[in-house]
């Protein structure tokens, strides 16, 4: 910025704010009219106000798009339902809590469970009138969805694997304590779903310390990283942290900032950025950095152009010295310099893993994260549905999901082990059944409920895998561990820009083509081609595994064999391509 230093007024201009800001500001602590827009029976819709207010409590509109011809061909109102994402720090759930949720998706819900990218579930086709009751069972569990979507802080990640260091469960704790800090202070949510008291029209909202009454100007991620294993692509956040540890003594985090990955096709003003490490802070001081750094963004964001909001763009434009020393201002401490680590791998492990007090957990492959019965992709009768609900019906485990989309069943004793191994395989779950690419595979939910898809992926990325393999197989690649992601749209939910093979939707089967990222999840890949169809996609992996595998460095990886020979060796640097197509323009 030509101000060197900028003062949180002089950012924005109130009479440029986007349309989502008033809309935040006047709805009275996230209410507005929700409540009365969700009881008016005579459409599944509510008015847009709504539908941007609604996210603010974990839900989205949506309809199915596969029958939008047929209903506008009866003159009927599109098939509208909601979405509900569950705010869940770390993933982890009772097997109670399990249960209950499987009933509740089978009555309110499409009766398949979403696994998402970000550690939580989500119920589609909840028709407007279910949606009340779903909220209440949530409640009832000791759950909810606020902040699962929207202006805020989100779900909160951290690494699922309890045998990764013996600090395991003081790192993954974090997850829930950074939520609850970060968790916004507004009696709506019980307001609106639960039937709680009414604040008074003449009465103002709670006061909300980090929020006010703007929140932040967009989505907001966090995640928590335990090295060797990035599970969550913490760079890939707007806040990472990477736990440092010596011995069995947890230390604290290094601290990552301005990872994102959401872009628009054909704005070279956007683009996806890998987090950068700013320092190392104590863990007794974490829950105050974390606070900061998203005041901060509250502070600088921007607010007039919501594709310029996230902080990626806020701290290439202040810069990062002067974003870290504004942190460190507001928190009174300085942070250390970066500790060491080092990332060797993302896909999840499968199987039985024992931690560091003697209990058990067992790591299962799901498929894109759908929790569905039937035969797979890869010619497997795969009843992970059924399988995990009489497992947990059994009490002897609890459920935790990954940040790739996948199960483990947790804190399971020696004796119970074949119990639930037993139901496992009854169903046909076999965890060496998938190979090493589709096991590490990530899709988006897309077509036909996402309002932003332009393409498929959760629905199509199974079969293309198949595809996929065969060409690994002519190649002697088969069990060859390879990161493919897909998304149906540039928002990058299914992480497709720190793949070493991503796809991102741009029309009906059409996608660009992002290669060149690394097997551990620290570099970003690159355009490859700007748009594929099926066969060209085949084809050009074709030409590529052949000369991989003739002129690989010794145990090369894929991705790092086509930044050091397609890209030679050039970093993606989004900020410095929206410099140039500004001084273009």
């Amino acid at each position: 910025m030509s101000n060197d230093n900028p003062k949180p007024e002089d950012i924005n201009d109130p009479a440029k704010l986007s349309a989502n800001e008033k809309m935040k500001t006047d709805s009275r602590g996230l209410r507005g009219d929700l409540s009365d827009e969700m009881a008016d029976s005579l459409t599944g819709a509510i008015p847009e106000v709504g539908q941007q207010l609604i996210k603010f409590h974990g839900a989205y509109m949506q309809d199915n798009r596969d029958r939008r011809e047929e209903r506008e061909r009866k003159k009927l109102e599109w098939a509208y339902s909601y979405m509900i994402r569950l705010r869940i720090p770390g993933g982890d759930l009772t097997a109670d809590q399990w249960v209950a949720l499987q009933d509740c998706c089978n009555e309110n819900a499409s009766g398949d469970v979403k696994i998402t990218t970000r550690q939580t579930i989500q119920f589609h086709g909840v028709v407007k009138a279910r949606m009340k009751p779903t909220m209440k069972d949530f409640d009832a569990l000791g759950l909810d969805a606020i902040a699962a979507c929207g202006d805020v802080n989100r779900n909160v990640m951290a690494g699922a694997y309890p045998d990764l260091a013996p600090y395991h469960a003081e790192v993954f704790d974090y997850a829930r304590k950074i939520s609850e800090h970060l968790l916004p202070r507004t009696g709506a949510f019980k307001e609106v779903w639960l039937d709680g008291e009414k604040l008074e029209q003449d009465k103002p909202p709670e006061d909300d310390p980090l929020y006010k009454d703007i929140y932040l100007p967009r989505k907001f991620k966090i995640a928590i990283a335990i090295p060797p294993h990035n599970e969550n692509d913490v760079f890939s956040n707007d806040i990472g942290l990477i736990a440092i540890g010596e011995g069995d003594e947890f230390q604290g985090f290094n601290v990552s900032i301005g990872g994102g990955f959401g872009t628009t096709h054909g704005n070279l003003q956007t683009y996806p950025r890998r987090g950068t490490i700013i320092g190392f802070v104590p863990k007794d001081q974490a829950l105050d950095c974390v606070w900061q750094i998203a005041a901060v963004q509250r502070d600088y964001g921007n607010r007039e152009a919501r594709n310029q909001a996230r902080l990626k763009y806020t701290v290439d434009r202040l810069g990062v010295d002067f974003f870290k020393g504004e942190v460190e201002k507001r928190c009174g401490f300085k942070l250390e310099e970066a500790r060491p680590y080092k990332f060797t791998y993302r896909g999840d492990p499968y199987g039985w893993y024992e931690d560091h007090h003697g209990e058990w957990f067992y790591g299962i492959f799901v498929e894109n994260g759908r929790v569905i019965d039937g035969k797979t992709a890869f010619g497997a009768e795969y009843n992970i549905k059924s399988a995990l609900y009489e497992v947990a019906k059994t009490g002897k485990c609890g459920v935790r999901f990954t940040g790739n989309q996948n199960v483990m069943l947790t804190h399971v004793a020696e004796k119970d082990k074949k119990a639930l191994e037993d139901i496992l395989k009854k169903h046909g779950v076999d965890v060496e059944a998938a190979s090493k690419a589709r096991k590490e595979a990530i899709a988006c939910v897309a077509l036909p409920t996402c309002p932003l898809a332009l393409a498929e992926a959760q629905r199509y990325l199974p079969d293309l895998i198949s595809k996929i393999e065969d060409v690994q197989d002519k190649h002697g690649l088969k069990d060859e561990a390879m990161t493919i992601r897909m998304t149906g749209c540039p928002n990058g939910c299914g992480r497709p820009y720190m793949a070493e093979i991503g796809f991102v939707g741009k029309a009906a089967g059409k996608y660009a083509l992002r290669l060149g990222g690394d097997y551990e999840g620290e570099r970003l890949n690159q355009v490859y081609k700007e748009e594929v169809d099926e066969a060209e996609a085949l084809e050009t992996l074709d030409e590529l595994f052949g000369e991989f595998v003739k002129n690989r460095d010794g145990e090369e990886r894929f991705g790092d064999y086509i930044h050091r020979t397609h890209f030679k060796g050039k970093e993606f640097d989004g900020k410095a391509i929206a410099a140039q197509a500004v001084a273009a323009e």
